[in-house]
Parts: structure tokens; sequence; C-alpha cells
């Protein structure tokens, strides 16, 4: 049996930034979020560059293709970063996350560097399927503040060679929801909103505009971009592709 996908994608500034590095795609085969950083422009420059990269390959793949197809697509879009940083090194401290999900048949092949997140809803249990590529560090506090740790992110696409994403290969069942979402969604919110709301609203794009809600609800310190994704029975209508964030502009 053969499945395929419903999906919804919004992304939000939030609000405590003033522009958007955040860039996501949601298409019949090909779902893919990023988080740019380097600060004003180059974050939002990054993430567009992984998202225009990883769009190329929004079409049918065979199924025993699936990883090596997505690892290629995330490995241009390091060499796009990288390309774009030697034609113009002020650029030089950009990067992006990328979390991206290639579709065939009944499985699903994933891609993952950075701190944005999937997980996997199925028969009522949310699992989380991705690790964060991030060091816990003890941050001196300035003006007597006490010291606090921090996340460091230690794997992203910047550019350069050596950067690769975990990769695997999952079985896809009907019934199955998944989230893909930047950490402007998973810092401040916790597991079990995330988890209620995944499985009290039906509809995607319900579930994606109250997810956003709820982040920003929760102070919205973040860009906050979110990919809801309902495995359904092959014969459903496919959706046009969706492209939110910095990469819609």
């Amino acid at each position: 049996m053969r499945v395929a996908i419903r999906y919804a994608a919004g992304s939000d500034v939030g609000r405590a930034r003033e522009n958007n590095e955040d860039s996501a795609y949601a298409g019949p085969w090909l779902l893919a979020v990023a988080d740019g950083m380097g600060g004003h422009v180059g974050g939002e420059i990054a993430s567009s560059l992984a998202i225009q990269a990883l769009s190329s390959i929004d079409h049918e793949v065979p199924q025993a293709k699936l990883v090596e197809v997505v690892e290629r697509a995330v490995l241009a879009a390091n060499q796009a970063i990288a390309q774009k940083v030697e034609d113009e090194p002020a650029l030089q401290s950009m990067g992006t996350t990328c979390t991206a999900m290639l579709w065939s048949g009944t499985h699903t092949a994933l891609a993952h560097i950075g701190d944005s997140r999937a997980y996997m809803l199925r028969e009522g249990i949310l699992y989380q399927i991705t690790e964060d590529h991030t060091l816990e560090k003890m941050l001196t506090g300035e003006d007597g503040a006490a010291p606090h740790l921090a996340n460091r992110l230690v794997r992203v696409l910047d550019g350069r060679p050596e950067r690769k994403p975990d990769l695997s290969l999952r079985e896809a069942l009907p019934g199955d929801r998944y989230l893909l979402c930047s950490d402007g969604l998973s810092g401040p919110v916790d597991a079990e909103t995330m988890h209620q709301v995944m499985t009290t609203e039906s509809d995607p794009a319900a579930a994606v505009g109250e997810l956003i809600s709820a982040a920003n609800q929760g102070g919205g310190p973040d860009n906050i971009t979110v990919i809801v994704v309902d495995v359904v029975a092959e014969g459903a209508e496919a959706a046009a592709p969706m492209v939110v964030g910095a990469a819609e502009d």
C-alpha cells in the first residue's frame, strides 16, 4: 500500500524579533524547515538558500534512493551557502539548521542538522524523532546576574565541508501525524501542549495556527515555523506546495 500526505505550514516573526530568519517548504513529496542565523539578513539568506536547494527534490523518487537524494540536497544547500559566503565575505557568520523529510511509497527519509525538530504522533503518543545538535554551556552572569546554562549549536549548515546531516529511513503508516518546527516553537511550548494540539485539532492548518499562537503566548522569543503533516491512504488530492518565512520573499 502506498500513502500520501496532507500538510500545512506557517511562519511567524514572534514577539521579540524584528525580522524572520526562518524558512520552510511543504510539498507533495518534500517537507523542510530551516532556521537561519547570522544576524540581520544573513540568517534570512542562509535559510532561503537551504529551502531553495531542497525544493528541487519535491518530486517522486524511487524508495530505494530516498536517503541518498535527500542527503545530496542537504549537501547542495551547504555548498550554496559556501558559495554565497565566498561571493560576499561579510556573510561568513551565517548558517542555518535543516530538518527535511522526503516521501515515497510507504517510507520517508529524514535528514536533520541543528536544533529544529521533527516529531511523530502515532497511536496517541508523541515522539521526538530528531536529536538536537547542541551542547550545554555555562554562561557567566553580567551585572550581578547568576551564571546560567545555555545551549550552543554545534552542527549547522554554514558552508564548511564537514557539515553532514543525521539520516534515517522510516516507515510511514496511515494515521501517523508529523510535526516539523524551528526552536521558536519547541523552546516556549512544552511537549504536553504540542501533544494536546496535535491530538485534538484534526485540520493541519488549524493545528499550525494553534501551535504558533501557543508559542506567542509563551513569549514568542524567537521566530516560529511549523509544518503539520497527516499520512493518509493514497488517493487524497495533493495540495499546492507552500513556501513560508524568509524564503517566501
